[in-house]
């Protein structure tokens, strides 16, 4: 069956009540930054006259943060009830499966600047995974090429967090030194450190 795209007003969608997904307003802000940033790429599943949505309330929530007026959608009533109820979970489940090809990711994520965004990429290694916390700060890399540009990973407290966005908006203008670096937060961190190290001689 050939699925088609519908913008329907979001008034008009009702969300489903025994959804078994839970959305934080944490979740929801970050698929707001995404839709901002990339826009609104994957349609909500509906169904019905009364619109029911299968699968799309987190995208639902952030359309309504960012004060949307219709949303795209698809309808799946060629499904049974029972295969939409499936589909709901099923949609949800499977993506949490795959884990990233942390070589490649270091290297997109060296050119991407995905700092507006508060993810914390684990280390998998032979099934385990891992925070980047756990490793502490005495480790060695493997002798070879290693690019320039790296990323680093922190687990901050909310008022960490602000105070670090604060430091680093002062000085975002002026930081200069970037080594090639095309991440701004990045570069500005290193200016608010350089600052403070500089005072610690």
């Amino acid at each position: 069956m050939e699925l088609k795209i519908e913008y329907l007003p979001i008034k008009a969608l009702k969300p489903y009540e025994k959804n078994t997904r839970k959305h934080t307003d944490y979740d929801v802000g970050e698929i707001a930054k995404s839709i901002t940033e990339c826009g609104f790429n994957d349609p909500i599943g509906v169904y019905g006259e009364s619109l029911i949505i299968v699968e799309g309330h987190g995208r639902l929530l952030a359309a309504k943060k960012l004060g949307m007026k219709e949303v795209p959608c698809i309808r799946l009533d060629h499904m049974t009830d029972e295969q939409r109820r499936k589909y709901a979970i099923l949609h949800n489940k499977t993506a949490e499966l795959s884990t990233f090809d942390f070589d490649n990711l270091a290297f997109e994520l060296a050119e991407l600047d995905l700092s507006d965004f508060d993810f914390d990429f684990g280390i998998e290694n032979e099934g385990e995974v891992y925070s980047p916390d756990e490793f502490g700060d005495d480790f060695t890399l493997p002798d070879g090429d290693k690019p320039e540009i790296c990323q680093m990973t922190f687990t901050l407290h909310q008022r960490q967090k602000e105070l670090i966005e604060y430091a680093i908006s002062v000085v975002k203008d002026d930081a200069k030194e970037t080594f090639g670096n095309t991440n701004g937060n990045g570069n500005a961190l290193y200016e608010v450190v350089k600052q403070w190290a500089e005072l610690k001689k």
